[in-house]
């Protein structure tokens, strides 16, 4: 009985260890196979160091007098339908790229691209594009002029502070 006993006993063993390594495979294929998702994401949006490029190209207001525009960190000129918005000022490590704005008022926008984040804002090691919808609101007079002073982040999926929603204050 003690030889079949251990049997038993292995037999169990091998079976568990199997079934975990299964689930394993398993999970890191459904991991893998969202890969190509948040590849395309990132490939979609320009890169942390193009959006300086986009910036310098020239500033366009969209010929939409009287609506508010987004002052980049606060600064200079509000900018009517932005295509890039800074997110943290400090260190340019998250930025809105590829924004795409479906409605443009002046109490409020929306509109949908990719937040891109730094690899040393994100503390990883590689830079990493997460699509989000983005809502501008807030419109006030500031230094003369119409600006939108908050923006709602709210992202389709992975995030990359853990939060669903994050707020930013745009004044």
């Amino acid at each position: 009985m003690t030889d079949c006993e251990g049997s038993r006993r292995f037999s169990g063993r091998t079976a568990l260890a199997t079934f975990a390594a299964v689930t394993a495979l398993a999970a890191a294929g459904v991991w893998f196979s969202q890969a190509t998702d948040r590849a395309s994401a990132v490939d979609a949006a320009p890169k942390t160091s193009a959006v300086r490029d986009v910036r310098s190209s020239g500033k366009a207001t969209g010929g939409l007098p009287g609506l508010p525009g987004v002052r980049d960190c606060g600064f200079g000129e509000p900018e009517i339908k932005p295509k890039v918005i800074t997110l943290t000022c400090a260190d340019a490590g998250m930025v809105a790229t590829g924004i795409t704005w479906e409605r443009y008022g002046a109490a409020e926008a929306e509109g949908k691209g990719v937040v891109q984040v730094e690899k040393a804002a994100a503390g990883a090691g590689a830079d990493a594009g997460f699509p989000a919808r983005f809502r501008l609101y807030g419109a006030k007079t500031v230094d003369g002029a119409r600006a939108f002073t908050g923006l709602e982040v709210t992202y389709e999926g992975s995030t990359p502070l853990g939060d669903s929603t994050e707020m930013y204050n745009l004044a």
